[in-house]
């Protein structure tokens, strides 16, 4: 189970990342939305394209950087929950894109890398 200091600081990289992609022009439809096969951190809306958006945050290098930790599995499954999330919606969208938001928080401050339509 994750430590307390763990989910604060997951928490504090998923508003970083919201707070960036409304600020790109994007649109926050949802965030931390749950079904029974998991959970998409940010749903997100850019023009006619509907976003999933993965939030990695570390305090460290010591298992890898954020961005490396989202592997083709999980990206799979994002696209999995998408279409399960798209199936309560009652509009469509021109395409799915899947995005990663991969923060690292040195001295504070956190540096952000914005990865868009993973594969």
């Amino acid at each position: 189970m994750a430590t307390r200091s763990k989910l604060d600081l997951g928490k504090q990289g998923e508003q970083v990342a919201a707070t960036y992609l409304e600020s790109r022009g994007m649109t926050v439809l949802e965030r931390n939305w749950r079904c029974r096969h998991g959970e998409i951190d940010i749903i997100a809306e850019d023009g006619s394209h509907l976003v999933v958006v993965e939030v990695k945050t570390r305090s460290g290098r010591s298992h890898g950087t954020a961005l490396e930790s989202v592997r083709p599995a999980k990206v799979a499954r994002l696209r999995m929950l998408a279409n399960r999330w798209l199936t309560t919606q009652p509009r469509t969208f021109e395409a799915v894109r899947v995005d990663v938001v991969a923060l690292e928080r040195f001295a504070g401050d956190f540096a952000l890398r914005h990865v868009r339509g993973v594969m």
